[in-house]
């Protein structure tokens, strides 16, 4: 008796919780905006159709939002009064894309169902869509996001893996958020799409550890073939593909360039390089493309799980820009 009235207590608390949105689920918006994500998937597919490059920006703006504070669209804030936007970081200057195709998700989305929405679950939802149009695997997206009052310009370059942080450097930001060696591989992954701008790698061609020689774990081959487009000075904003083998498929070819030593930026090379752990889970994922997006989509929701702002905190902006007046 005393168990069944336990576990009927904590279906109520749970029914309850529901109710008051106070944690995040997938069918959030089933009654209230039941259209929002086939809105989203639509500009979302046009926006990547237009330009391929603009998946990876997308899945992108939910990592960089998500490893400031939690997932609440501080990253599209703009500078205004008291808030200092993410968008000047060192990780988000010149780099951080997207926000126009966000704003015209979020403007649809007012028109069908006014303040309802939030821009953090818009970020979270064309993540996954943006995974999903170049290839990758789906996952249900758990919703109920509020969007935060404030931006923290100084959490954004904090927190942020950099990619030349150490490999030591890059496992604390992810155990900060609540992630483990694991989430670092596989979202890792996420670079089989996309872009990384010269400035982010120019190290490894030239002078690596100070020393005026190149970083010898990159294959040299492609290491000639990268310095023909970024100089030792200048061309800072050249792009390079991530994944030079299939750049806009989201796939398993990471983990095989990193193996063959053609990983782009140091905080790639360095999972095959620097740790045994995640040696071993770079070649399973090199191995078994489904193994890595099953582990991929586990890893993007809990880092969309990450202290979310639920329930009556934060707001539901209307512009995803700026917070409502």
């Amino acid at each position: 008796m005393a168990r069944t009235s336990i576990t009927l207590i904590m279906v109520l608390i749970s029914i309850l919780a529901l109710a008051n949105g106070s944690y995040l689920h997938p069918q959030f918006y089933d009654r209230s905006c039941p259209q929002a994500k086939d809105i989203v998937r639509s500009f979302v597919a046009k926006a990547v159709a237009k330009e391929a490059r603009m998946a990876a920006s997308l899945l992108r703006l939910h990592f960089h939002d998500c490893f400031v504070k939690r997932c609440d669209a501080s990253i599209l804030l703009d500078n205004s009064g008291s808030i200092i936007s993410e968008k000047g970081s060192v990780p988000n200057r010149n780099s951080a894309r997207g926000f126009e195709v966000v704003d015209q998700i979020k403007a649809a989305l007012e028109k069908a169902c006014p303040q309802t929405v939030s821009c953090a679950d818009i970020l979270a939802i064309a993540a996954r869509d943006s995974t999903v149009i170049t290839g990758g695997p789906s996952w249900e997206v758990p919703l109920g996001r509020r969007d935060s009052l404030s931006a923290s310009l100084s959490g954004s370059n904090q927190n942020i893996p950099a990619p030349n942080n150490t490999f030591q450097t890059i496992l604390t930001k992810f155990k900060l958020k609540g992630l483990d060696i694991v989430d670092f591989v596989a979202l890792s992954g996420s670079h089989t799409i996309g872009n990384a701008r010269c400035t982010s790698f120019r190290q490894r061609l030239y002078n690596n550890i100070g020393n005026g020689q190149p970083d010898l774990t990159l294959d040299q081959s492609y290491a000639a073939k990268l310095r023909q487009n970024c100089p030792r000075s200048g061309g800072d904003q050249n792009l390079f593909f991530l994944d030079p083998v299939s750049p806009t498929k989201f796939d398993n070819s990471y983990y095989k360039n990193l193996i063959a030593k053609k990983g782009l930026l140091s905080s790639d090379e360095i999972l095959f390089t620097q740790n045994q752990q995640t040696m071993e889970f770079v070649k399973q994922y090199a191995a078994n493309q489904e193994l890595f997006f099953q582990q991929f989509a586990k890893s993007m929701v809990k880092m969309g799980n990450i202290t979310p702002s639920t329930g009556k905190s934060g707001q539901i902006r209307k512009i995803c820009r700026k917070v409502n007046s």
